[in-house]
């Protein structure tokens, strides 16, 4: 039986509720959004369609009785919910004045992003309808245990996970990193500044679509650089990584740290050493940019 590659745990579709309603009367096709989503798209979908599978998440702990306390005044009004602040603010006045509706933004995201990049063959590898939904739902799971295929925005990776035996057992092939090699070159070669100034200008729309995921007091910048961060928290390895067979025709990585990893870090450490360094070197200049709005 030919091994192929794990899903990345059950997904939580919960976070696609707002997004499957504006996507009802359409499929996928390319690259979405223009802004620095791209980088951090860029940074994990290569390997997320295939991406090694993680462990099953642990129980709950059990509830420990908590101790007595007064009880609550009825009258009282309960406590207002605080609003966090804001920690990396987009200037407003960056904001293209005509923006189109964001059910209709489709076109215009790609034509902005299209001009930034300059490159048809990276366009080539991103999902085109809703851009700007889309992107924001993969942006805000890239840091849990598993990325719903749906949320996917780009073109998956051709082919299967490439292993190979070693002294100490089943390892992921350096050839296996050949499969991503397209995307990273499309990503690492983007101008981070170009990027950043067409997010700036799609703004707006992205903090729409991210508060009709649900985030009505979150801002979006703020989680989208929370995300690059937790990507270069990523570990740094310095060898093929171990896999093993987890008895269904799927692998799974033997050490249980990486198991552990959420689906994007999970995604950095599939490629190879060369490689997620250059992708980093592109999330920190991302993030400068990010960061300087």
């Amino acid at each position: 039986m030919e091994p192929r590659e794990h899903p990345a745990v059950t997904p939580d579709v919960s976070c696609l509720t707002q997004v499957s309603n504006n996507m009802q009367q359409s499929k996928p096709s390319r690259w979405p959004w223009a802004v620095v989503v791209i980088v951090v798209a860029a940074a994990g979908w290569w390997l997320f369609r295939q991406n090694v599978p993680g462990v099953d998440d642990a129980p709950p702990a059990a509830q420990v009785p908590a101790a007595s306390a007064p009880a609550a005044d009825a009258t009282a009004p309960p406590p207002a919910a605080s609003t966090p602040p804001i920690q990396h603010p987009v200037d407003q006045d960056a904001a293209d004045a005509a923006l189109p509706a964001l059910a209709d933004s489709d076109g215009a995201a790609w034509d902005a992003l299209s001009q930034a990049v300059g490159n048809d063959g990276a366009l080539g590898l991103l999902l085109r309808e809703h851009l700007v939904q889309r992107i924001v739902v993969m942006v805000d799971n890239l840091a849990q245990r598993s990325l719903p295929r749906s949320a996917m925005a780009m073109q998956p990776v051709s082919g299967s996970l490439q292993v190979q035996e070693s002294e100490t057992g089943m390892v992921i092939a350096p050839a296996n990193a050949q499969r991503y090699a397209p995307y990273v070159q499309a990503f690492t070669q983007a101008d981070a500044e170009a990027v950043v100034g067409v997010y700036k200008r799609f703004y707006p729309l992205f903090q729409q679509a991210y508060v009709e995921l649900g985030k009505p007091d979150a801002y979006f910048n703020d989680r989208l650089v929370q995300v690059v961060d937790h990507l270069l928290a990523a570990p740094d390895l310095t060898q093929a990584p171990a896999v093993e067979p987890d008895g269904k025709g799927r692998f799974r990585y033997t050490d249980p740290a990486l198991e552990s990893l959420s689906a994007g870090q999970k995604a950095l450490v599939r490629l190879g050493p060369a490689q997620e360094s250059e992708v980093k070197a592109q999330l920190r200049a991302l993030r400068s940019a990010l960061t300087r709005m």
